[in-house]
């Protein structure tokens, strides 16, 4: 991302939040469950997964349109996240 956004989970609430950086005004929010822990964003900026932990699935956010495209299955409460590698 080039930093002009900024994504926040909101635990207890249904939406993450997009805010625009500069002004620190919501520029949109995203129905994504009944809550939300971790975000981790791609090594190469294209999507962020988003821990719903209160529904058991990771969202996954396509960060040029700012829609969910899909969620993956992730097991009883989702939470922390991190990539790793095999190199």
């Amino acid at each position: 991302m080039d930093g002009k956004v900024v994504l926040v989970s909101l635990l207890g609430g249904p939406d993450l939040v997009v805010i625009d950086a500069a002004s620190r005004k919501t520029i949109k929010r995203l129905p994504i469950g009944n809550g939300a822990a971790g975000i981790l964003m791609d090594p190469n900026g294209t999507r962020a997964y988003v821990a719903c932990s209160p529904d058991d699935y990771i969202a996954v956010i396509d960060l040029k349109t700012m829609t969910v495209t899909g969620k993956i299955e992730a097991g009883q409460e989702p939470d922390g996240m991190a990539w790793a590698s095999t190199k």
